[in-house]
């Protein structure tokens, strides 16, 4: 097992109230294996993933319990210093928007090479060959000319290319990718999620892929967890959760998809709004939009209860 998260808390101290935007949440990774996390915006996705790499904006967030084992150490306990060497070198990140994750005043041989020099011990006159085998590695054509170029001389399928390049220039064992296609047209995101599971089967990298596309989930991932109000509801084989989800949340998500074999004028959609997380409903999150509703969902959170060997999920019509 590469990654175990161990409830983890994540909360933002405001002057509002303690804002508890990842309440718990426990999951594993295994090597070579994708592991897509879903949910509404707002859910806790990307702290989630802002946490595993020690990134949640301080002082007024932080982590407020739990562990993140990675390869048996605890991240949790690294200190600010030791981190910077395991970002990067261990575990990389791609995030939604390459435009902003780039610098526009570098060229792109002269980022990509930033990650390489701070964690590889390469000799100087041999990064430039080691820019260029990352820009192949992703599929960019004329990567010795590519390398000189800006940011914005590139189109957004190419920007979230060397973005990937980046993530992947030091080898890491895993690889958070936060909606990397949102900003990407149809045929762009197919051929980069197909980029993504070459080079996940060419290195082995584990990866935690943050999305609200199911589509894409049913593409890329071997298992899904499902998100809302900062706790994992379901998790399951990506199939199985698709064909058969058994949370009233991971239902009415399905339920929102369009279909080929139906003629619908309008989609269904999910009553009402994610709760805000300063003023949380007692017992179940999901009680005030949910179809489902019983007595024992409004006064006590459910337990994660096990339908099968590896299917999971936290309602209290299931017990």
């Amino acid at each position: 097992m590469l990654l175990e998260v161990k409830d983890l808390k994540t909360y933002f101290h405001t002057r509002r109230g303690v804002v508890k935007a990842v309440n718990g949440v426990s999951f594993t990774l295994d090597a070579g294996k994708t592991l897509g996390l879903v949910g509404e915006s707002g859910s806790g996705k990307s702290i989630t993933a802002l946490s595993l790499l020690r990134l949640v904006p301080e002082p007024a967030g932080r982590i407020a319990g739990g562990e993140i084992l990675l390869d048996g150490e605890d991240l949790v306990k690294k200190s600010a210093r030791e981190m910077r060497r395991i970002r990067g070198a261990k575990v990389s990140m791609i995030l939604q928007d390459s435009m902003m994750s780039l610098n526009p005043v570098y060229t792109v041989g002269n980022q990509v090479a930033e990650s390489i020099i701070a964690h590889q011990s390469i000799p100087r006159g041999e990064v430039h060959s080691k820019v260029v085998e990352m820009l192949r590695l992703v599929r960019i054509p004329a990567p010795e000319r590519r390398a000189k170029q800006y940011p914005h001389e590139m189109s957004g399928g190419m920007r979230q290319r060397v973005s990937g390049a980046i993530a992947f220039s030091c080898q890491p064992s895993l690889l958070i990718c936060d909606e990397p296609t949102t900003s990407l047209d149809v045929t762009i995101q197919a051929q980069y999620l197909k980029l993504l599971k070459d080079i996940q089967r060419e290195t082995g990298v584990a990866v935690l892929f943050i999305t609200h596309d199911l589509g894409v989930v049913a593409k890329i991932c071997d298992d899904i967890a499902v998100m809302y109000a900062g706790r994992i509801v379901e998790m399951a084989p990506a199939m199985e959760l698709l064909t058969r989800p058994m949370h009233p949340y991971t239902e009415a998500l399905m339920k929102c998809l369009p279909s080929l074999d139906k003629n619908v004028s309008r989609l269904p959609s999910i009553q009402g709004a994610p709760p805000t997380l300063l003023q949380m409903p007692p017992g179940c999150s999901f009680w005030p939009r949910c179809p489902d509703v019983r007595p024992a969902c409004k006064e006590q959170y459910p337990p994660f209860i096990a339908l099968n060997e590896h299917h999971s999920a936290s309602c209290w019509k299931l017990s």
